[in-house]
């Protein structure tokens, strides 16, 4: 057994019953917060939940009364913002706490999903066409876009903001689907490129060395019998959806030399965008083999059952294994 650390998991307030304000319970529908608690304690830590509440003077005073070995960071937004995450992780270095998952630098540059393609592509990782869509300006689209193209949300995760009508032929169709997301998002959208070919998942674990996992794929209803082609938000979350369409999630089965040419991209992209601890990236693997990065993923959902999860256990990483190998990867960096 681990030597036993005070640990804070700290959680978007949202997620905390009331009823179980430290997740002692299993919930009806087991969520990340509960599943890293649990795994938390079966490792013989002392296990803590706070909430990073509006107030964050009170937060951060409760943070350093507690003065933990370690926060665990499950945050995804702050005050319903998600370009506010990075603040957390700012406020905890800021304390010099050392915590989990990705600092203020990585958030920023992977959570805006145009300045990450930008960095990808200064670093020579191939990413999706695209052109940024800024609310309450006029938006000159330019002739040549390769159509199809996606328009979502710049700054937000898990599929939000994604679905059928997110597919867009022709510049009309593009304004309005940009208009929608900066009305119902409040937020900057962004169109690229819809990249034909296999979506995979590829979790990366590691700080100076780094371990990628065997990928998992997104395998659509090849008939695309006006199917989705894109992983919408139904998709990712609607059981009965996926059973319609014929959507289903599994490991990619992929020869040596692309695996090794993923393993490549995926530790360079990693790198890049200074994730630490854990990530995932999300891909496209075209008809020509060629790999095309759509998005990255700091502090992916590590929760039981999920992508990052289900690809450590291939490798022979139990759940409560990859719990314990983030907290020591975290606190080898406060080394």
């Amino acid at each position: 057994m681990s030597q036993q650390l005070n640990i804070v998991v700290l959680v978007d307030p949202v997620t905390i019953p009331p009823d179980d304000p430290h997740f002692h319970k299993q919930p009806e529908k087991p969520i990340t917060e509960f599943h890293v608690c649990e795994a938390l304690r079966i490792l013989g830590h002392r296990v803590t939940v706070l909430g990073a509440e509006y107030d964050i003077a009170a937060v951060a005073q409760a943070l350093t009364e507690e003065t933990p070995d370690l926060v665990f960071n499950l945050t995804e937004q702050f005050c319903g913002d998600r370009r506010l995450d990075k603040n957390i992780a700012a406020l905890l270095e800021l304390l010099d706490i050392p915590f989990t998952g990705a600092g203020a630098v990585g958030l920023m540059l992977a959570r805006d999903k145009g300045l990450c393609k930008q960095i990808l592509t200064l670093h020579k990782i191939r990413v999706p066409n695209f052109i940024a869509l800024p609310p309450r300006r006029a938006i000159r689209i330019p002739r040549r876009l390769p159509y199809p193209m996606v328009v979502k949300p710049a700054f937000e995760d898990s599929s939000e903001g994604l679905s059928n009508a997110s597919v867009v032929y022709d510049p009309d169709a593009l304004q309005e689907r940009a208009a929608f997301i900066h009305e119902r998002w409040k937020q900057p959208a962004i169109a690229e490129e819809y990249i034909e070919g296999r979506e995979l998942y590829v979790s990366v674990i590691g700080n100076q060395r780094l371990t990628v996992l065997p990928p998992r794929e997104c395998c659509f209803n090849a008939e695309g019998d006006q199917g989705p082609v894109i992983l919408t938000y139904r998709c990712k979350w609607d059981d009965d959806y996926r059973e319609k369409w014929k959507i289903t999630f599994g490991f990619a089965e992929l020869d040596d030399m692309i695996l090794r040419n993923i393993e490549r991209v995926c530790k360079r992209a990693y790198r890049a965008l200074q994730l630490q601890d854990y990530g995932r990236m999300d891909l496209r693997l075209t008809p020509d083999n060629r790999l095309v990065i759509l998005e990255a993923n700091p502090n992916p959902d590590i929760a039981y059952g999920e992508e990052v999860a289900e690809a450590a256990d291939r490798v022979g990483i139990d759940y409560e294994s990859l719990i314990d190998k983030i907290v020591h990867l975290a606190l080898r960096r406060y080394a």
